[in-house]
């Protein structure tokens, strides 16, 4: 039975290991990752469960064999990710991906398996609404001062919908339960590394790879900044300052400059900061009067002009380094929106920044299918458009021929725009509703992304245009993604967002 994954973890171990069966059924652990001990073994393929105890023993200097026996499982529902739930249910693209909302807090199956009809749901859309970004149902985060419905994304057609899907008024679902096929081939060879986090409710949103190997990670619900060493296990994380207390905690970006220097942007706190590593100090700055939050900073390249982009309330700001000063002027980037641009009929939502080696700096429109350039210099702005409508740029990454590579949300691609040429060129990710956060490319030509829907990792091959996905061994919403190009091949790294743990992907061909 191939592309059965099988997973086995050490007792009292914060490390699991995980293999795929091939084509013949069979799996194995690479010598080496394994340590003398017991283990408890757990698999994943959709429509199956493990008939048994699921442990073995390894002796010190010997192979140990374990053959697992399958079964079909009786809760199908309990095993579909957020793609296979959109993939079974009735309706348009439109109505479904309007869900794809629901996916930052929980999973649709929660959704799906809800009994409220449409005026109860318009209710607790309400209450969600007053939710900050980093939330989950365990630990939901109320932001103070906010009405009902004040973060409600969600339109009204997609509540009705909703509610024409759910259990409100039928015991089981009208549509039968659709699955995605299991991995084969080249996705099959493959090991991942799951490292648990030391606090079982942490949120590790971007996870970034330094020049020494180490994973540092942003908590996306409390104001932790950690760090992994992949070759211990170790982590250690540290304290991040609260500046608004009773407001959200959590942050979202992590970011290198020039020198290593760790950037992060406090979004609740309404300040960015950044974190030496050699001497574990952080330096701090409120965000200017006026604005709301700091939901994005980019110091990639401010050894250009001394300058760190800042996004902040949807407006973009300039940190001068050297002085701590804020330019006077606050950019905002639809100023000068072409009034025929079809975007300006919709929501107009910046959701990061990037920049090229020039400094200047690119917006993605999330809610759209643009990306905007504003120079540096002129402060001239520029749109540029996907060749899929409404394809949601989300996050994204600068090679180092300053072409950008983005991920298109809700159009289910991997693109890339040309900053010589002006020109977008797509490849479509096989899975349907994938939801891919981000892209990067690595040393290697390969561009990679993670889909916050379908719990794989696709690896775009961009000179063939092959795409490879590597299925993930429990349900992992994927944000920010990196690759260490010191490993050969590159290994790519991400968090569990909602999983309290750090994935390393390695590929074997």
């Amino acid at each position: 039975m191939e592309g059965v994954l099988v997973s086995a973890k050490g007792e009292g171990s914060s490390l699991t290991i995980t293999v795929v069966s091939d084509s013949q059924g069979r799996y194995s652990f690479p010598r080496g990752r394994l340590e003398p001990g017991q283990y408890s073994l757990r698999i994943r393929a959709v429509g199956y469960d493990l008939d048994g105890p699921g442990r073995v023993a390894i002796p010190a200097e010997k192979t140990a064999q374990a053959d697992l026996r399958l079964r079909r499982t009786h809760d199908l529902a309990s095993q579909l990710t957020n793609a296979e739930w959109l993939l079974s249910a009735p309706g348009t693209r439109e109505q479904k991906t309007e869900l794809f909302e629901c996916v930052s807090c929980h999973t649709l199956e929660r959704s799906f398996r809800s009994r409220y009809n449409k005026d109860e749901l318009i209710t607790v859309v309400q209450r969600m609404g007053t939710y900050a970004a980093g939330t989950t149902p365990e630990r939901p985060q109320i932001t103070p001062n906010r009405p009902e419905g004040g973060r409600d994304r969600i339109p009204a057609e997609a509540i009705e919908y909703l509610s024409t899907v759910n259990l409100s008024d039928v015991p089981q679902w009208r549509f039968p339960l659709k699955t995605l096929p299991r991995p084969k081939g080249k996705a099959t060879r493959v090991v991942i590394t799951e490292y648990d986090l030391p606090r079982p409710h942490a949120m590790p949103h971007d996870a970034i790879v330094d020049s020494k190997g180490a994973v540092w990670y942003s908590d996306f619900g409390e104001q932790y900044l950690g760090r992994l060493d992949p070759k211990s296990g170790k982590v250690v994380e540290y304290d991040v300052p609260v500046f608004r207390s009773g407001m959200p905690t959590g942050f979202r970006v992590v970011e290198f400059d020039p020198e290593g220097t760790i950037w992060l942007s406090m979004s609740g706190q309404g300040a960015v900061g950044r974190f030496d590593p050699a001497t574990r100090k952080f330096q701090t700055w409120n965000v200017p009067k006026g604005l709301n939050g700091a939901s994005g900073v980019m110091p990639r390249y401010s050894n250009v002009d001394g300058k760190v982009w800042i996004l902040a309330g949807g407006m973009v700001q300039r940190l001068d380094v050297k002085t701590g000063e804020w330019e006077r002027e606050t950019i905002n980037v639809f100023r000068d929106l072409p009034k025929n641009l079809p975007v300006a009929t919709r929501p107009q939502s910046i959701y990061d920044i990037f920049s090229d080696s020039k400094n200047n700096l690119y917006v993605s429109v999330f809610r759209s299918e643009y990306i905007g350039r504003l120079d540096a210099r002129t402060k001239k702005v520029s749109f540029y458009e996907t060749p899929t409508f409404d394809s949601g740029p989300r996050r994204a990454r600068f090679d180092n021929q300053d072409r950008l590579w983005f991920a298109e949300y809700r159009g289910n691609k991997i693109a890339m725009f040309d900053t010589k040429t002006e020109r977008i060129r797509e490849w479509e990710i096989p899975s349907p509703f994938s939801g891919p956060y981000e892209v990067v490319l690595d040393k290697g030509g390969y561009a990679w992304a993670g889909g916050m829907m379908t719990d794989r990792v696709a690896r775009l091959h961009t000179q063939t245009g092959e795409i490879v996905e590597y299925m993930l061994p429990r349900s992992t919403n994927i944000r920010r993604v990196d690759v260490d190009n010191s490993a050969n091949p590159p290994t790519f790294w991400a968090g569990n967002n909602h999983g309290a743990s750090l994935i390393k992907v390695e590929p074997l061909e």
